[in-house]
């Protein structure tokens, strides 16, 4: 997501009226009016879904697959969990030490044709930035955090501030993650909304551990 190219057009509508209400698809207010779970909201042997709550610029969610935990982190202010496998940001992630792979596939039910793969093709983590606070936006005023970023994974949700509002667009590819211990996750996000259609709600199923056999060198 190009957040520099944001505030331009956010310049633009700021001198138009009549585009007034233009960024309420960008500011969903977060709110949680059914109680909702979070966490590994359903698991069954090795497949499952995660849900979390990725409204907020200011956290990181960390996830666990091995232990099937989740842990809320704020940004400049708390320390990252001792384990961890991914983390998402808004609709940014990064892995812990790992690297990604987008397929082809769009259903995880299509994993188990995957017997071998090439670790060359799989991509680590960049030293990037992350917006942090967008409150001043409209006075050209954009906090930025310096993060690594995983630009891959980061893909599973298109955000295209070329029009307003943004339009936002899944990927519906099946992610492959290599851990750092050498294990492989499948993943695949599936919902950016909850039922309210409040956006950074995510939706993120998975397999893990996910047996490939011997992989290429």
């Amino acid at each position: 997501m190009n957040f520099r190219s944001v505030l331009m057009m956010g310049i633009t509508v700021f001198l138009f009226p009549s585009c007034e209400g233009v960024f309420d698809d960008m500011y969903d207010e977060p709110r949680n009016e059914k109680n909702e779970a979070f966490g590994f909201v359903a698991v069954n042997g090795n497949k499952g879904t995660v849900y979390i709550d990725a409204t907020s610029y200011s956290l990181w969610t960390y996830i666990d697959f091995h232990t099937k935990t989740i842990d809320t982190v704020s940004i400049g202010v708390g320390a990252e969990p001792k384990d961890w496998d991914i983390a998402v940001h808004r609709y940014d992630a990064k892995t812990n030490g790992g690297s990604v792979l987008q397929t082809n596939l769009v259903s995880l039910d299509d994993v188990n044709k995957i017997s071998h793969v090439n670790e060359e093709h799989f991509v680590s983590d960049v030293w990037s930035e992350v917006v942090v606070d967008m409150s001043g936006m409209m006075d050209g005023n954009i906090i930025y955090s310096e993060s690594y970023v995983n630009e891959v994974l980061s893909k599973w949700l298109d955000v295209n501030t070329a029009t307003m509002p943004p339009v936002y667009t899944l990927s519906g590819k099946v992610y492959l993650i290599k851990l750092s211990d050498g294990t492989f996750a499948a993943v695949r996000l599936s919902n950016y909304m909850n039922d309210a259609s409040v956006k950074g709600f995510m939706t993120i199923d998975y397999v893990y551990p996910l047996n490939l056999g011997k992989c290429q060198e």
